[in-house]
């Protein structure tokens, strides 16, 4: 049975799933939509046109599906939609689409977004993501499944933050990073592969070495970064963590890339 305090402001035509908690002086607007089981803590503001899946919990003070922060958009019906079993904190913002950038911001399931994170108009953001403290992302941003974000980080729009990676504290991302990387610093570089991350998510020992010796042929001082690319796809072909590395960088080979900083 839903559980909805009296002082929770609920628009008429907001749909409500199955066993949903709204707490003291929410405000739900008229095109929410709120799957099963998911609790608004008090004091969530969800507007716009947004939608979030079931088992989802909001913490007070979040702002969910305002007008993104764009000087082109003028009120056109654009969409935010935040997957399934969330852990969203204190003074999370997460913002609608533009029409220009294709009108949906997309974040994924199963992820920590801790307080004060922003996720900026028409970011697609992965499954099992952490954002530490104002993690930011300004908008148009990718970030793949399982990333760390760590706490005061800011990434640039239209970046491309890869799976498994992980944004070091205060790091200020304004290139690519690789998929498996770990980048620090402003503006951030690469300082290595995410190896804390990879043993937490029971990578094995041969995978990780695999990645270890593609990253460091990949970021070698001998010949250019395009060969050495094309030696890392043929050396480790069979290898699919590494061909999700040399992919991401095929895929969109004009970006730049966060580079290390020293020799590797």
């Amino acid at each position: 049975m839903s559980q909805i305090h009296p002082t929770a402001l609920i628009a008429p035509g907001a749909a409500l799933g199955a066993d949903v908690e709204i707490g003291p002086f929410c405000t739900v607007g008229p095109k929410v939509r709120l799957g099963d089981g998911v609790r608004l803590i008090s004091h969530v503001v969800l507007d716009g046109a947004t939608s979030i899946g079931a088992g989802c919990t909001i913490y007070p003070f979040a702002v969910l599906g305002a007008p993104p922060q764009h000087l082109a958009h003028k009120g056109e019906d654009t969409r935010l939609e935040i997957g399934e079993r969330n852990l969203i904190r204190e003074h999370v913002t997460m913002q609608t689409g533009t029409v220009g950038g294709g009108g949906v911001t997309r974040v994924g399931s199963d992820s920590l977004y801790m307080v004060g994170a922003h996720v900026a108009h028409d970011c697609t953001v992965g499954d099992r993501v952490t954002f530490a403290n104002n993690a930011t992302l300004g908008g148009h941003v990718t970030v793949g499944d399982f990333v760390f974000m760590g706490g005061l980080c800011a990434v640039h729009q239209f970046s491309r933050i890869g799976r498994y990676a992980f944004v070091g504290g205060g790091g200020i991302v304004t290139k690519d990073v690789i998929p498996y990387g770990s980048v620090w610093g402003n503006h951030a570089h690469l300082e290595g592969l995410n190896l804390v991350g990879l043993k937490r998510r029971g990578f094995s020992r041969e995978a990780i070495n695999a990645l270890r010796a593609a990253y460091r042929l990949l970021f070698a001082d001998e010949g250019t970064f395009q060969e050495r690319l094309e030696d890392v796809a043929e050396i480790h072909a069979g290898n699919i963590e590494v061909m999700e590395i040399v992919d991401f960088i095929r895929s969109d080979n004009n970006r730049p890339l966060c580079l290390p900083e020293r020799e590797v």
